[in-house]
């Protein structure tokens, strides 16, 4: 059953279930133990051992600590707790009311939460869990439904990542590249100038960002969106009550008039700072080099995120006990209070997290993208075609498996050694689409980790989130398909640019025009 088509059900059933059921936990479940059926051959003692490895591979792995996830997970529960330290200092009602008077629209509120989702550009991880932090205060204020911010959030982490080489992404693809173009004669650049190239093919990437100005700007709205950003304007509320939303803290704490700005942007400002500088001392210490291409291929971002969080948190203490002898509220059992509140409302989060990183392994052992990508390989299909095809299955591959990073390593080595071989001309292209499909599906997966912690960033429900962004998702795809199919057939980059262009131009002024536009300058 390993590397055959049987390897690609769990994660159908995990997701048809979740699309059903709309609970996370119970189809991450559904899947896991398929997975786990599967490559045990349906042996019942076999399969208890593949759930169990399963569950703790999030915490032990290759017989020692998986401090990547530990890292992770540490960092989530410290930023609740920074929320809820920040809450219970006055801080987040100060940035807010500070935040109101100076940013008056609707659109400002947008427009500044997607100018953040490109300026911290460093890493996804940290991108979606720090706009949301910095920008949920705003966003509420104008009355922005969380499912909004969370596709600002997830449509802008990714998209930028992916094309910019002053990342953890970049450094990961330049150091794939180089293996793939050290193989060949048959090209002259460098593994560096070979990304810059392909920055203007990820014909995805570009159309996402391109749409999300567009929709920051804009007050226009299609499906489930439109419903969540009518509620919130009308009703003022900005998620369903009902449902599970993680990062949300469900304590109440005294309202007070101590609080400062300050009690926000020091502790956020702090983990910011700190964050990028371990990011850089990792890197030079692992690299040694203080070549910024050196520092980012080698930085460790789960230590540097941990770091930050920590020192943040520590911050946020300092500024809340500054306030005992003036705050009659004030005392040391509430920092306990903030502490278990922010731990208790990232817990969703990480429960959803270590059961799609239990899927993901599973997948893994059951080579569910080796198969996928096998079948392209031979299926002898034109070489004209591999571009469109390498983007819709890099797609497919992310959107079963969860990983974006996981369908880059597969694919890149195939689409590289196939061009190499018998379209040279068109192995830049070919690996820009692999880029581009692999984000396209990991926005599309409700078992993406990113996707998970865009939910969590944003304090959206999770499965509010993919259903109201995966109609966006679908609708770049569909015009970097035809940008795609257009390069590969024409060899042109610029034509298959150009039809992008003017596809989502073309969209943009038929959207324009619709009558369910409403005024911008709507306030809260």
């Amino acid at each position: 059953m390993i590397g055959t088509w049987v390897s690609i059900l769990p994660p159908l059933v995990a997701i048809i279930m979740v699309l059903i059921t709309k609970r996370v936990l119970l189809s991450l479940g559904s899947g896991i133990l398929t997975a786990a059926l599967l490559v045990a051959s349906f042996a019942p003692v076999d399969t208890l051992k593949n759930l169990w490895t399963a569950m703790i591979v999030s915490f032990w792995a290759d017989g020692e600590l998986n401090t990547y996830n530990i890292y992770i997970m540490v960092f989530i529960l410290l930023l609740g707790i920074i929320t809820a330290l920040v809450s219970l200092s006055g801080g987040s009602r100060a940035f807010a009311e500070w935040a109101i008077r100076r940013i008056k629209t609707r659109r400002g509120a947008k427009l500044l939460t997607v100018l953040l989702g490109i300026l911290i550009f460093v890493d996804d991880y940290f991108n979606s869990l720090a706009v949301g932090q910095i920008a949920r205060p705003i966003t509420d204020q104008h009355r922005i439904s969380r499912a909004k911010l969370a596709y600002f959030i997830d449509s802008t982490s990714a998209p930028v990542c992916v094309i910019s080489p002053i990342s953890s992404w970049g450094a990961f693809l330049i150091g794939q590249l180089a293996l793939i173009i050290g193989t060949t004669a048959a090209v002259s650049y460098s593994p560096l100038s070979a990304f810059l190239m392909m920055a203007p093919m990820n014909f995805y990437a570009l159309t996402t960002l391109a749409m999300v100005f567009f929709f920051a700007w804009s007050n226009v709205d299609f499906f489930a969106m439109k419903k969540h950003e009518k509620n919130a304007q009308e009703t003022g509320q900005l998620f369903d009550p009902k449902k599970e939303i993680p990062g949300q803290l469900k304590e109440d704490f005294p309202v007070h008039s101590y609080g400062r700005k300050t009690d926000l942007i020091a502790p956020i400002l702090t983990l910011v700072v700190v964050t990028l500088g371990m990011m850089v001392w990792t890197g030079y210490r692992i690299g040694g080099s203080m070549s910024i291409w050196t520092i980012f291929e080698n930085t460790d971002v789960p230590l540097s995120l941990m770091t930050g969080g920590l020192i943040a948190t520590l911050l946020a203490v300092i500024l809340y006990v500054s306030q005992m002898g003036k705050n009659e509220t004030a005392s040391i059992g509430l920092i306990g209070k903030a502490f278990i509140s922010g731990v208790k409302a990232m817990m969703p989060a990480i429960l959803i997290l270590v059961f799609a990183w239990a899927l993901t392994h599973l997948i893994g052992v059951l080579e569910t993208g080796l198969f996928l990508s096998n079948a392209v390989e031979q299926s002898n299909v034109p070489v004209h075609f591999l571009p469109v095809i390498m983007f819709v299955l890099a797609g497919l591959m992310a959107f079963s498996t969860g990983t974006s990073w996981g369908s880059f390593g597969i694919l890149l080595p195939i689409a590289g050694t196939i061009m190499i071989n018998a379209e040279p001309e068109l192995l830049l292209p070919s690996l820009a689409a692999v880029l581009a499909g692999a984000v396209f599906g990991d926005h599309c997966s409700p078992i993406s980790d990113t996707t998970i912690l865009s939910s969590t960033g944003a304090g959206s429900n999770h499965m509010d989130h993919v259903s109201t962004q995966l109609p966006y998702a679908l609708i770049a795809a569909g015009i970097s398909t035809i940008g795609y199919l257009i390069l590969g057939v024409t060899g042109s980059i610029w034509l298959g640019l150009g039809a992008v262009i003017i596809a989502t131009a073309a969209l943009f002024i038929l959207w324009s025009s619709k009558r369910y536009k409403t005024d911008m300058k709507i306030t809260s």
